[in-house]
């Protein structure tokens, strides 16, 4: 057998065997992740939607339930952080425009609770 054969078998074994190993021996399961856990570009994706769903159902408590599901800082940082992501990221004039409705009735709905709430 050749110098070639061989390493090619041996390569071939190897490449099996670590397939083996890391999908059924020793797999890697995620517990307990939560969305503040997404990348960038999911967030993004993800406040994209919810901007979507606000175009659709005009429904300003339902958008910010769904935003702080993404964890830690206010709806409002959340879709300033993902138009700025969209912007970059060379997303449509459309869903920028979406991002931005949302971005407005949440600053909107920041300032009519502050003036309830002196």
């Amino acid at each position: 057998m050749s110098r070639w054969t061989r390493f090619f078998i041996v390569l071939i074994v190897g490449f099996g065997l670590g397939l083996l190993y890391g999908w059924v021996i020793d797999p890697v399961e995620y517990v307990d992740t939560g969305p503040e856990s997404l990348r960038n570009d999911f967030r993004a994706d993800y406040v994209l939607m919810v901007a979507e769903a606000y175009q659709v159902e005009r429904d300003v408590n339902l958008a910010v339930g769904r935003l702080t599901f993404l964890g830690s800082g206010t709806p409002a940082e959340k879709v300033e952080q993902a138009m700025f992501f969209a912007v970059q990221s060379g997303y449509s004039p459309v869903d920028l425009g979406i991002l931005r409705t949302l971005s407005d009735a949440l600053q909107v709905g920041d300032k009519s609770r502050g003036a309830e709430n002196p």
